[in-house]
């Protein structure tokens, strides 16, 4: 079986050959750079360590790596890379990698690292010593402005869009479609493209959080034309990859953070009000031009909005928060195993990973695939991406577990 067939297969819940593997595919199944120049060291490997998502100081995984461990999937990113120009930095532990030529953050006095809108604001921080660079600017934060389509203006303003790691690549659609139409026939992993669709955290990123929270409460005609607003942009930009590469890619992903540890963000009644019904027409319109399945993120406790989520049309859940608030293994796979797959779940970044030792992570890697692979709907992937702290000897023996898992 190839990894596409075996990633596919999974999807439609039926029992592949074995576990499909995840490291790398997206910017949520991938590893921090600093977490990556160890793991390179104790491979023994000498590759650079591309930092292509500068937000979150994700490192490009080399295929060295992803032929090492096994890996099914593959991000469709990769055909950019070697357009972006790159240069050599020292990362938050002291350690190189490299930065896109495009992204020149600034140093302060203090040692932190800033960058600047195009108005000279100060958008984002990374603190010295630090491992990402947050959003320090917040465009509407003082409320909603009278026209929406200034939003375009907005965006260049919140380092979240601004620094997107695909902002500045500059190719035509037909240069798309050639270098896909290569990636695939070069490759027998299932290829993922992001979709860029988000709703809630585009609304978090323009408003800040708290004001973003209240407005699902108590600013409801504000809160739709601004969802309204996002769907018109989100179903432009699906026009133009469904078109280029629809019949190319496997899986297109899309992205929300609906919950907190403790719970949701908001109730059902709001989530089936203003969100259920523009996440179906997002799903309606990938599959009613393409046969993408559709991975939707969301981190945190959402159990509530599971069913809801199935029912729009969402095939693949991600990342499996299972130390949330209702979101045990076992009871997802029981209750919803037949109908989304679970893309992630397979160890615990914020725990097991980082604190344990090599033994635990290998128990908990076994004893999540024998809960979440009984007949497909699996892909292994640790919750949400490897972070700067874990030690590789960790992330070794988590994937090396899945290949014993798998009898290899």
């Amino acid at each position: 079986m190839t990894s596409r067939e075996r990633v596919l297969l999974s999807i439609e819940h039926k029992q592949p050959d074995q576990v499909p593997v995840d490291l790398g595919a997206s910017t949520v199944t991938g590893i921090s750079a600093i977490a990556y120049n160890k793991l390179k060291q104790n491979l023994g490997l000498d590759v650079p360590t591309r930092v292509f998502d500068v937000v979150q100081q994700l490192a490009q995984v080399d295929m060295k790596i992803i032929d090492s461990f096994g890996v099914d999937v593959i991000d469709l990113n990769q055909i950019f890379m070697d357009d972006l120009g790159w240069y050599e930095v020292e990362l938050g532990d002291g350690s190189s990698g490299n930065y896109p030529e495009w992204f020149k953050p600034e140093k302060a006095e203090d040692d932190s690292y800033f960058m600047l809108d195009h108005r000279g604001n100060q958008m984002s921080r990374m603190a010295r010593n630090g491992t990402c660079f947050d959003q320090t600017l917040f465009p509407w934060e003082q409320g909603y402005p009278a026209d929406f389509n200034e939003i375009d203006e907005a965006f260049r303003s919140i380092n979240w869009t601004a620094h997107s790691h695909t902002k500045y690549i500059n190719i035509d659609d037909q240069e798309l479609r050639r270098r896909t139409l290569k990636l695939r026939e070069s490759t027998n992993r299932a290829i993922v493209m992001s979709g860029g669709a988000k709703l809630l955290e585009l609304g978090f990123f323009l408003r800040r959080m708290d004001n973003m929270l209240m407005d699902l409460l108590a600013n409801h005609e504000n809160l739709a034309k601004l969802l309204d607003r996002l769907m018109e942009m989100h179903l432009t930009g699906l026009e133009k990859k469904i078109t280029a590469v629809g019949d190319l890619v496997d899986v297109i992903r899309f992205g929300d953070d609906l919950g907190m540890t403790t719970g949701p963000f908001m109730d059902l009644e709001v989530f089936r009000k203003f969100f259920k019904p523009r996440y179906k027409e997002l799903c309606d319109y990938v599959k009613q031009r393409s046969d993408m399945k559709v991975f939707f993120h969301s981190c945190g406790s959402i159990r509530q909005f599971i069913p809801d989520l199935i029912e729009v049309g969402f095939d693949i859940l991600n990342p499996v928060q299972t130390n949330c608030f209702g979101m045990d293994a076992r009871e997802l796979k029981s209750d919803f195993g037949r109908e989304i797959t679970f893309w992630g779940g397979g160890v615990d970044t914020a725990s097991t990973l980082p604190t344990g030792t090599p033994e635990e992570v290998r128990g908990d890697v076994l004893e999540r695939c024998e809960i979440l692979s009984k007949d497909g709907g699996f892909v292994f992937a640790p919750i949400h991406n490897i972070l700067p702290e874990v030690p590789p000897e960790n992330i070794l023996a988590a994937y090396d577990a899945v290949k014993e898992f798998n009898g290899q």
